[in-house]
C-alpha cells in the first residue's frame, strides 16, 4: 500500500505520456543508436536530479528557514498552476524547447521529466511514506519512462496524437487534484499550529 501511495502522486507528477509527444517531437530525424542514448541520458539525468532532491531538499529547506508545510503549500500552488495553465492554455511552457547535443539531460531529463512538479512531489512523498518507498516508487516510475521512450513510436501509432494530448489532459487534471490537496494539508497545519 504505502508504495502504490508513492507510486502514483509520482507517476501523475512525471507525466510520461505528456513527455512522449514532445521526445518524437525533439528526436524526428536522429538515428536509432542517438534515440537510445537521448533515452538513457533523460532516464539517468532524472533519477539523479529527484534523489539528490529527495535525500538533500529537506537539508536544503533548514538553511533558508523554509517549513515542511510552506513548501507543501507553495509546492500544491505550483502544481495547480502547472495543471491549469497545460488544462487552459495547453502545453506546458516547460515542454517548448528545441532540440540540441544534449537533448537527453536538458530538457528531457530536466525539466520535463523531472520539473518543479515531481521534485515538489518527490519531496513530499519521501515525507508521508519515507525514503524507501519513495525511492522505489521512483525507481520504478523511471523504469517506465525508459520503457515508453524507447518504444515511443510503436506507442504514438498505437494512441496517436489526440489519445496522447487526451491523456495528457487528464493526468493535469490530477496533477490540478493533487495540488488543491497540498495546500488543503499545508493551510490546515499552519492554522492549526497558530490556533
Amino acid at each position: 500500500m504505502k508504495f502504490l501511495l508513492a507510486f502514483i502522486p509520482l507517476f501523475v507528477a512525471i507525466d510520461i505520456v505528456g513527455v512522449l509527444p514532445i521526445y518524437v517531437g525533439l528526436t524526428d530525424g536522429m538515428p536509432a543508436e542517438a534515440k537510445r542514448a537521448v533515452v538513457r541520458s533523460a532516464t539517468i539525468t532524472a533519477l539523479a536530479v529527484a534523489v539528490f532532491f529527495m535525500f538533500l531538499g529537506e537539508t536544503v529547506f533548514r538553511v533558508l528557514g523554509v517549513t515542511t508545510d510552506d513548501f507543501r503549500i507553495a509546492g500544491g500552488l505550483l502544481l495547480l498552476v502547472f495543471a491549469v495553465q497545460d488544462l487552459i492554455i495547453g502545453g506546458k511552457p516547460r515542454r517548448t524547447v528545441t532540440a540540441t547535443a544534449t537533448v537527453g539531460v536538458v530538457p528531457l531529463g530536466m525539466p520535463l521529466i523531472v520539473g518543479p512538479g515531481t521534485l515538489t512531489t518527490a519531496l513530499l512523498v519521501v515525507q508521508q511514506q519515507g525514503y524507501f518507498w519513495a525511492a522505489a516508487a521512483l525507481v520504478a516510475n523511471l523504469a517506465i519512462v525508459y520503457v515508453v521512450l524507447r518504444s515511443s513510436e510503436r506507442l504514438m501509432r498505437l494512441i496517436g496524437p489526440g489519445g496522447a494530448v487526451a491523456a495528457a489532459k487528464i493526468a493535469s487534471l490530477f496533477l490540478a487534484a493533487i495540488g488543491v490537496m497540498m495546500v488543503r494539508v499545508g493551510l490546515t497545519a499552519v492554522i492549526s499550529r497558530s490556533a
